[in-house]
């Protein structure tokens, strides 16, 4: 695992590589949450739009993260429960946005090659896009009493088939980086 710690506008901010899906998200956000009493956990990314409303490199701020997923049964609740960001990030991530990013609801899937017409059926719920992380992170945070929110931008576009390059998907994130370190700072 990589993990850096620096400065931004001389405020401290470490960076860690979670891996991929919500089982590797699931273990390093318990970890920091609970072993290195982290409080705030800003999850960046990419994701797949399934919305009309997305262009690729948007920036989606991850309201709700709905879930295929079996990961949020462990608390053994008798129901569905539904991960959502914590407010006091996304409001500062959405003053910091200055209408940069969308809020909206995520689809945390456990399947990366899913077939499209399954993921889309989520898109005519108000679903947004789709990735493998924030249910697990929000999960985590509710449970611990900490803060999390997911800050995205759209690399594919399910609906067109349009997706970014390899090296534009390392190059053009720029916007979503700085707005979560913005977000960091403010906390």
């Amino acid at each position: 695992v990589q993990g850096y710690t620096g400065t931004y506008r001389d405020t401290p901010v470490s960076v860690m590589a979670s891996g991929m899906g919500m089982p590797s998200m699931g273990i390093y956000s318990y970890e920091l949450f609970h072993t290195y009493d982290v409080d705030n956990i800003i999850r960046v990314g990419s994701v797949g739009s399934i919305s009309p409303r997305l262009k690729l490199r948007d920036v989606v701020l991850g309201q709700a993260a709905c879930t295929d997923s079996n990961y949020p049964r462990q608390y053994g609740l008798d129901g569905t429960f539904s991960p959502i960001a914590d407010f006091t990030l996304l409001e500062s991530a959405v003053s910091a946005a200055h209408r940069l990013g969308v809020e909206g609801n995520l689809l945390s899937s456990d399947v990366f090659y899913r077939r499209t017409e399954d993921t889309l059926a989520w898109g005519r719920l108000g679903v947004l896009a789709v990735e493998m992380e924030s249910a697990a992170l929000y999960c985590n945070a509710a449970e611990a009493g900490k803060r999390a929110l997911a800050v995205c931008t759209v690399s594919d576009n399910l609906l067109t088939g349009e997706a970014l390059s390899t090296t534009e998907r390392q190059t053009s994130f720029t916007q979503m980086i700085t707005l979560a370190l913005e977000v960091a700072v403010d906390m």
